[in-house]
């Protein structure tokens, strides 16, 4: 398969940064998108700016997610939805935003793969593109979210061995840091937030998140592209930093 032997897809978290340019990606490379969101306004707006079709809906809720998904038949899902909640320490850890974060970032992609995976192995063909992080990779500083995305790691892993022999694809995005609202939705406090968002240096962008994905569909039919990790080229990993804010990713 190719992209331009995938028909439609379902693309999660849509109604900003990573979610949103994926939607106006695919939508421009002539597949049908349906685009999934909590926030009705940007939706909408996205709707009328690409000619995807929006659903309203909180991926938290599994039924309506069951209902939706099942019936859609979509080729691909991105499973971009995600919070980043309690991204500090975890003793300082609020539970409710324990329980958002894993809830969304885990337990709402889990079913959402299952929700589409039934129709997509009898059909004998299908992309699953979970968007990790290098987070759920490297140790960053920040065990609930790093934990959250360590779990879509060994999901991914797993699933391209349970899916062996389907014909099913499936992806695994690891980006850094990226130029969006994470951090604004992610941190209350004004000053930690600016501590993690003024890191002096040039973030990647959506665009570039969405056009890894766009190649990992794109691939022919028997090569699987199980992993694609991005970051700024001022961004690595290893060794020891003396200002735990540095080298935050997300």
């Amino acid at each position: 398969m190719t992209i331009s032997d995938y028909r439609a897809a379902l693309v999660t978290g849509a109604s900003a940064g990573i979610g949103e340019a994926v939607v106006a990606d695919l939508c421009a490379r002539g597949l049908t998108v349906h685009a999934v969101a909590r926030r009705k306004d940007k939706l909408k707006a996205l709707g009328v700016a690409t000619g995807c079709t929006t659903h309203v809906m909180d991926v938290q809720d599994t039924t309506a997610m069951d209902d939706l998904f099942g019936s859609l038949g979509v080729d691909v899902l991105v499973n971009n939805a995600g919070v980043g909640r309690a991204i500090q320490s975890l003793p300082d850890a609020n539970p409710a935003d324990i329980d958002q974060t894993i809830g969304t970032n885990v337990t709402a992609a889990l079913h959402a793969v299952r929700a589409v995976l039934g129709p997509m192995i009898k059909r004998g063909h299908g992309h699953i593109v979970n968007i990790g992080s290098v987070a759920g990779l490297y140790p960053l500083g920040s065990g609930v979210y790093g934990a959250s995305k360590g779990a879509i790691h060994l999901m991914s892993t797993n699933l391209r061995l349970e899916l062996a022999g389907t014909g099913i694809r499936v992806t695994e995005i690891c980006p850094g840091r990226v130029r969006t609202e994470f951090y604004d939705a992610a941190i209350d406090d004004p000053d930690l937030r600016h501590r993690f968002k003024e890191a002096g240096i040039t973030e990647i962008t959506s665009e570039d998140v969405a056009a890894s994905i766009a190649y990992a569909l794109d691939a022919p039919w028997y090569v699987n592209v199980a992993r694609v990790e991005l970051q700024p080229i001022e961004q690595t990993f290893g060794g020891v930093n003396l200002d735990p804010m540095e080298g935050q990713g997300q």
